[in-house]
């Protein structure tokens, strides 16, 4: 065995814990929802241009009503029933994963600073991350309301 087999296995060892296998299955199904999904928020950033350095509105709203999908979906899939194994890669790492846009939001963020709108920028920034964030939790809470899932009721 060389001396360069030798730093090589070092190197994997010390790389950290070896990723598990992903089923084929698993794959195919975020592949093909993310196809879905990407296509989804193509046609609606296509349908809904905005001019350079203002509010990317279309993006806002892709990403809030992305992240209130989320939210339901996480309660449908792991409180409300059971969900067959590929629900959840398909629906929420596939679909809505390829249909939210946070790197668009940063790209969009950067535009309004370089077209000299600031505020527009900071406005963007704090207004998709909190609208983001509520929106999530206001599809949990709406999901476990409609279930019928209170809080007592999980284990």
């Amino acid at each position: 065995m060389t001396t360069a087999d030798n730093s090589t296995r070092d190197v994997l060892r010390h790389a950290g814990p070896r990723s598990p296998d992903v089923p084929w299955s698993t794959l195919a199904a975020i592949s093909a929802g993310g196809v879905i999904g990407a296509l989804a928020r193509f046609g609606l950033a296509t349908a809904f241009p905005h001019p350079a350095g203002s509010f990317a509105w279309t993006t806002f709203w892709i990403n809030v009503s992305g992240c209130l999908l989320i939210g339901v979906l996480m309660v449908l899939v792991t409180e409300a029933g059971q969900a067959h194994h590929l629900v959840r890669p398909f629906l929420g790492v596939g679909i809505l994963g390829g249909f939210t846009t946070f790197s668009t939001y940063i790209v969009e963020i950067q535009h309004a600073l370089r077209a000299g709108e600031p505020r527009t920028a900071l406005a963007y920034l704090a207004g998709t991350l909190v609208s983001a964030l509520f929106a999530v939790y206001a599809g949990v809470l709406l999901t476990r309301l409609i279930t019928g899932r209170h809080r007592k009721d999980r284990s």
